[in-house]
């Protein structure tokens, strides 16, 4: 096993709060005080968990946990700015968690999140760590871990801190699907000729050159697609290609790169 770069060691003590966390907690109050105590570990005072939905909208239907201020918070949920959040739209582009000072580098920015992210230092948040998570089916999401407006975070614990974001965001789920209040979505599953011919279609193929790739019949290859439509409760195509993104029926490597007959 290669050695772990120095400095970015993971402590068999804080490893093993993170495991007893995914546990035993067995309610919100408890996963509160244990996020507090693992966030106050790694130095932040400050820490969000959420789903990147209409917060004020879904209420207790998505995961939401944070102790940031109660100002910062209510103008938060008042503007709807879970939806427009830089923080939420790098979290989109990377697996790896990432401090707010790299943001540029993730995404362009634009006046209002510039604006946004001073709002945020105003009522006293300063430089964070987001960790992305993404569950197929469900909305994205992130565990975020901030300090204090004008001070520094330790480089060293950001690895842990990206074990504790993972740790944190999973049993939160757990305890929201526990109560009933996570919305999912059943789960559809499409056979492997409807599959086939949604992908297709995904690249842009007409029913024809599908029909034709697959050596069957244009009819039926109208019909299979239309059998995924109903399978999803949709009438649109284009909504059918969403669909099938968002759960992971098919995924982006799926589909090639789009480019402008123009520049073919």
């Amino acid at each position: 096993m290669s050695p772990e770069p120095r400095g970015y060691s993971v402590e068999h003590s804080f490893a093993c709060l993170l495991q007893s966390i995914a546990r035993d907690v067995s309610s919100v109050a408890e996963l509160d005080t244990a996020l507090a105590d693992v966030a106050g570990r790694l130095g932040f005072p400050y820490y969000a968990l959420s789903h990147h939905v209409d917060l004020a909208r879904c209420k207790d239907s998505a995961v939401r946990l944070h102790n940031y201020p109660a100002q910062w918070a209510q103008d938060y949920d008042r503007r709807s700015l879970g939806i427009i959040d830089p923080v939420h739209r790098a979290s989109h582009v990377t697996a790896l968690g990432f401090c707010w000072s790299q943001l540029p580098s993730l995404i362009p920015l634009t006046s209002e999140d510039l604006r946004m992210l001073d709002a945020g230092r105003e009522q006293g948040i300063g430089e964070g760590f987001t960790v992305p998570v993404h569950i197929p089916g469900e909305a994205r999401g992130t565990c975020s871990f901030a300090a204090p407006a004008g001070s520094r975070i330790d480089p060293k614990k950001l690895l842990e801190a990206q074990l504790a974001g993972v740790f944190a965001f999973e049993t939160a789920r757990k305890l929201w699907l526990r109560r009933g209040q996570l919305h999912r979505p059943p789960r559809v599953v499409l056979t492997d000729r409807q599959r086939d011919c949604v992908l297709l279609m995904a690249q842009g193929k007409s029913d024809a050159e599908i029909a034709t790739i697959l050596g069957i019949s244009r009819e039926t290859a109208t019909r299979h697609i239309v059998s995924a439509c109903k399978r999803y409760r949709v009438y649109k195509r284009q909504l059918l290609i969403t669909l099938t993104l968002f759960d992971g029926t098919l995924s982006f490597g799926d589909l090639k790169p789009w480019r402008h007959p123009h520049f073919l």
